[in-house]
């Protein structure tokens, strides 16, 4: 895996983080298309809005010039808590590898490009939805369960 770049994704990557987005959903099972294409319409303004501003960072990883697999975080706005009160909170999402990279610890890699970046930018901790899949990667890396509940109002 060495002679894999990872490097800080740019404007022009957003075709490629909405894929990395769209086949990590497929992969987890959800194969509605019409949701998909809905999603990536909001995903892509999102990128769009989120990236200039610094609301959205992401990495990129590519082997002979081809994108093979990326992680991003959004931070948000926050109210803070006595565990962390920093207005802001970071999500990592769209961690993805492309089938054929799977296995060979780029995923890891990835992850902890955007941890150590939330690290050094002073974030107390950094959170994550894990797949089913993706959860031993995210626990050997130190990643705990926490409270957090979910009501699904649709």
């Amino acid at each position: 895996m060495n002679d894999i770049l990872i490097r800080e994704a740019e404007i022009a990557d957003i075709p490629h983080i909405m894929h990395h987005r769209t086949r990590m959903y497929w992969d987890m099972g959800n194969h509605d298309e019409e949701a998909h294409r809905r999603m990536l319409l909001s995903t892509e303004a999102f990128l769009r809005d989120a990236m200039p501003r610094g609301a959205y960072r992401a990495w990129i990883a590519e082997a002979d010039g081809r994108v093979i697999g990326g992680a991003g975080v959004t931070i948000v706005a926050w109210a803070g808590s006595p565990d962390d009160p920093a207005p802001r909170r970071g999500w990592i999402q769209n961690v993805y590898t492309e089938p054929e990279f799977r296995r060979r610890g780029l995923a890891q890699r990835l992850v902890d490009r955007v941890v150590e970046w939330c690290r050094k930018d002073g974030f107390v901790s950094v959170s994550l939805h894990a797949s089913d899949f993706g959860r031993p990667l995210y626990e050997k890396i130190g990643f705990r369960q926490t409270n957090e509940m979910r009501l699904r109002l649709r």
